[in-house]
């Protein structure tokens, strides 16, 4: 904040959509990870969620949902690629009326095949905004996430 005009914004505050500005930073580093991902046959989003599947699974959807912090539908939506492809499989569980996401042995293959395209993307990622940026941004990120949680498990039901 060098200028006057710098310290006058911020003297008022936040301007402007946060939700747009977040979907704008998230389309752009969405991007820049497919490119790089892309080569492996996976879109960043898929390379996640089979990502979590194999660390967690066999999981419940909803404890997946939970802990990727998407709704069901998005889950389901997003896993119908994966089931497609041989790379998972969601099958009943413990009782009739549950089911379990489990990766199967060519996913955990593509998922490892995957990783270095992956790690070639996150490096390049920190290279181009600085790892203290980055980290600043996951502490940010975790803290509003963190924030926004409370918040929506203390709101008041509207009447």
């Amino acid at each position: 904040m060098n200028s006057p005009r710098d310290k006058t914004k911020a003297a008022l505050g936040p301007t402007g959509c946060s939700s747009l500005k977040l979907r704008q930073l998230s389309r752009r580093v969405s991007q820049h990870f497919d490119r790089i991902v892309t080569d492996a046959g996976l879109k960043t989003t898929q390379y996640s969620l089979l990502s979590n599947v194999v660390a967690l699974g066999p999981v419940k959807p909803g404890v997946l949902a939970a802990h990727m912090e998407m709704d069901a539908s998005t889950l389901t939506r997003n896993l119908q690629p994966l089931v497609a492809q041989g790379w998972v499989t969601v099958g009943p569980g413990d009782d009739g009326r549950s089911r379990v996401v489990e990766a199967t042995d060519a996913g955990r293959a593509k998922r490892d095949a995957a990783r270095k395209d992956w790690k070639r993307a996150q490096i390049a990622l920190n290279e181009r905004l600085g790892d203290g940026r980055v980290m600043r941004l996951h502490a940010l990120i975790d803290e509003c996430l963190a924030l926004m949680s409370e918040t929506e498990d203390h709101a008041q039901p509207r009447s």
